[in-house]
């Protein structure tokens, strides 16, 4: 048992010397068997401009693999592309290469994750002088509020490892066998940059989470992406991947119908119908049955009594 243990560090330690020095795809765990196959899910609508879209993956940790969800994230910096991170197969063992942020997108075993990572370099868009442009062929935005968009489903199919088994691995016994491109292999010599604070506790919270771990799940978590982008005071962790369909279908509801009915219906009804009732009936009233009925008999009734007076120049016994 001690020598196997030995010879896994061994084997771990091989593996990091060939990882460059400048490249922050470190090599954080290695597993004995692979994670579970990756989960399909909508990607929410990237709500604001300068957002990126880190895709969903499954880390491992004290109580086994357990599933990251995909989330808008800011752009570190103008320029910045993210690279995923992926699982490998060196020597036996399933080894972790985390994701990083660089200038280009680098090697991430092949694995198509969706939403523009489709297995080689990046096809969600791209940067356009200060402004970040997005392909939406294959990414989902608030286009009424994001307008610097296009459509180039080329680049997509050029860029596309088919993998209709949703492998989460590269290599080793069934998984994507993908080797990197010159374009990936320049990437990776990159100076790279690792992920930011926001990612960090996106991390800590799923995996402090014991509903995203694979044995409690069965492998289909129950929230697959947060709707909110990373950083914003009101993002969760407990936001299903079901709720941006859900938005999706009740937006156009809320902004068309619901909002212009409590503009020009309800207030309308309140203003013509129940203010003027007041106005016509119950203060009218007031004034000419309440108020008249005290004038009209309580004061005739002391001016009969002087017109005795003159008459007889005493009052009448």
């Amino acid at each position: 048992m001690r020598a196997l243990r030995s010879m896994r560090w061994f084997l771990l330690a091989l593996v990091l010397c060939l990882v460059p020095a400048s490249s922050f795809a470190g090599i954080f765990i290695s597993v004995g068997f692979a994670p579970p196959v990756l989960p399909v899910y909508v990607q929410p609508d990237c709500p604001e401009p300068g957002m990126m879209w880190t895709p969903g993956y499954w880390a491992y940790g004290d109580d086994g693999y357990f599933w990251i969800p995909g989330a808008w994230v800011p752009a570190p910096y103008e320029g910045a592309l993210w690279t995923p991170g992926y699982w490998g197969w060196s020597g036996g063992l399933y080894v972790f290469h985390g994701g990083y942020w660089g200038r280009h997108v680098g090697y991430y075993g092949g694995v198509n994750y969706g939403f523009g990572y489709m297995g080689i370099g990046f096809a969600g868009g791209e940067w356009h002088g200060h402004d970040f442009a997005y392909n939406t062929a294959v990414v989902h935005v608030n286009e009424t509020v994001i307008h610097n968009t296009y459509v180039n489903q080329t680049v997509v199919r050029n860029s596309t490892i088919v993998n209709n088994s949703h492998v989460a691995y590269s290599g080793g016994p069934g998984g994507i066998h993908h080797d990197p491109v010159p374009e990936e292999r320049m990437a990776e010599r990159e100076q790279h940059t690792a992920p930011t604070s926001f990612q960090s506790q996106h991390e800590s919270a799923a995996r402090a989470d014991r509903s995203f771990y694979a044995k409690n799940n069965g492998g289909h978590p129950a929230t697959l992406a947060v709707a909110r982008p990373l950083g914003t005071t009101a993002q969760s962790m407990h936001q299903a991947q079901t709720r941006p369909m859900a938005q999706q279908q009740q937006r156009p509801m809320t902004q068309t119908q619901q909002r212009p009915m409590t503009q020009t219906q309800q207030r309308p009804t309140t203003q013509m119908q129940n203010r003027p009732v007041q106005q016509t009936q119950s203060r009218p009233a007031a004034q000419t049955q309440q108020r008249p009925a005290p004038q009209a008999q309580s004061r005739p009734a002391p001016q009969a009594k002087p017109s005795a007076k003159p008459k007889g120049g005493h009052e009448p016994k």
